[in-house]
């Protein structure tokens, strides 16, 4: 849903191209079409979601030019931490309708323009804004996923110049969430997927409403064709006038990513953790390297998931992963392991455990990233055997040390 590339022409090379705005509202002949340009997805991360552009042709002049507003940069400083964190500036940009075809032509990607049936002065007005946005003081602005976005930016830009009340025709679907509408558009890429997933939190588990599905484009743009507009008259015309491609997507080259997916991964885990287990019990031996690298990666993981709670995105800010994913593994690792070399048990192996039966717990709740219940079984499996054998087999390092003690006490008589 982003494009990141450099602006095409200036920002205020917008207004130029309407130097004939005045005269739309008054002239007899109305010469300007406005659409909605709906891009297909590609396979780079901030490409899955699609993209969505207005395009402003005024047959009279000639000008004609396709605006967007999701210009970004990945040489801003910062740039992924900022993003993460919601405290990423995209901006509106500006370029001829030609260079933007090219550009999605050569990447292989679709576009679908809906020529929107509207009248003089909504057109008149729509312009107006577009040539208030492309202002420097209002170019830029606070980007948000799933609540400000260049889709989101694009539909409130025609519905909020429109005579009238718009009314979309409903479908039958059970309420998506967030959650479930980006999995429309990333299932084929897992690792995406779950880097979402492990981010998002319970928020992005709400039921959404019509309009809230709208920051998808291809959402959005099968809303515009079930449009209508009831106007004050009580005449009713169709949003969208005519729809075309107009162009044709093409083979895209797509890298490999990783052959596993994050559950095979995970299954993969619990795999192991039931080999180390049993090995424990076979050799009498206890595996604290496995209890360390567990602690410290997920530890390092919970760090990440606590910063989320001051991030400026609100699905992100409560995640009920983090009962499992915290940073407590991490402080705690060495003395956790000190003392289980030592055979002595420590506190957090039994509140991990209970930790991991509310994570299941809220598994109702909350839909957690692919393979996480499989992480969670292999740490409450490790909290249950080091539970075990420290409560019922005392290693020889705690049998030496309990009957020093005893010496001690009978010395002491």
């Amino acid at each position: 849903m982003e494009h990141p590339t450099p602006l095409r022409w200036p920002v205020l090379l917008l207004a130029l191209c309407f130097q004939a705005l005045p005269c739309l509202s008054v002239a007899p002949t109305d010469s300007v079409e406005i659409s909605l340009l709906t891009c297909s997805p590609h396979h780079e991360v901030y490409a899955l979601y699609g993209h969505t552009a207005l395009r402003v042709c005024d047959h009279t002049t000639g000008e004609d030019i396709a605006v967007n507003y999701g210009v970004f940069s990945f040489d801003q400083p910062h740039f992924v931490t900022r993003f993460i964190f919601g405290l990423t500036d995209y901006q509106m940009g500006v370029c001829s309708f030609e260079q933007f075809c090219r550009e999605y032509a050569m990447e292989g990607r679709s576009v679908v323009q809906q020529t929107l049936d509207l009248t003089a002065d909504e057109k008149a007005r729509i312009v107006a804004a577009l040539i208030e946005n492309a202002r420097p003081e209002n170019v830029v602005y606070r980007y948000n996923f799933f609540y400000d976005n260049c889709t989101t930016r694009v539909r409130d830009m025609v519905m909020s110049h429109i005579d009238g009340k718009v009314r979309i025709s409903p479908i039958f679907e059970i309420n998506p969430t967030f959650r479930s509408l980006t999995h429309e558009m990333n299932a084929d890429y897992p690792w995406a997927r779950f880097g979402n997933d492990i981010l998002l939190g319970v928020r992005a588990d709400r039921s959404t409403t019509q309009k809230e599905r709208e920051f998808l484009p291809l959402r959005l743009q099968k809303d515009f064709s079930r449009a209508r507009v009831d106007r004050k008259d009580g005449t009713r015309r169709p949003l969208v006038l005519r729809e075309e491609v107009v162009v044709k997507g093409g083979p895209q080259v797509v890298e490999e990513g990783f052959p596993l997916r994050p559950r095979t991964c995970f299954l993969l885990l619990f795999a192991s953790t039931l080999i180390i287990t049993l090995a424990e019990f076979l050799l009498h031996r206890r595996m604290w390297v496995f209890d360390a690298l567990l602690l410290v990666v997920c530890g390092l993981a919970g760090v990440v998931l606590m910063l989320m709670v001051f991030s400026q995105h609100p699905t992100v800010q409560i995640n009920l992963q983090f009962f499992i994913l915290n940073p407590l593994p991490l402080i705690l690792a060495w003395p956790v392991v000190s003392r289980e070399r030592k055979g002595k048990r420590h506190w957090w192996w039994q509140t991990w455990g209970v930790l991991c039966l509310v994570f299941f717990f809220y598994g109702f709740w909350q839909d957690y990233a692919e393979g996480m219940v499989f992480l969670a079984l292999s740490l409450l499996l490790r909290c249950i055997v080091n539970y075990y054998f420290v409560h019922r087999a005392p290693t020889n390092t705690s049998k030496s040390e309990l009957q020093g003690e005893n010496g001690a006490i009978k010395l002491a008589l």
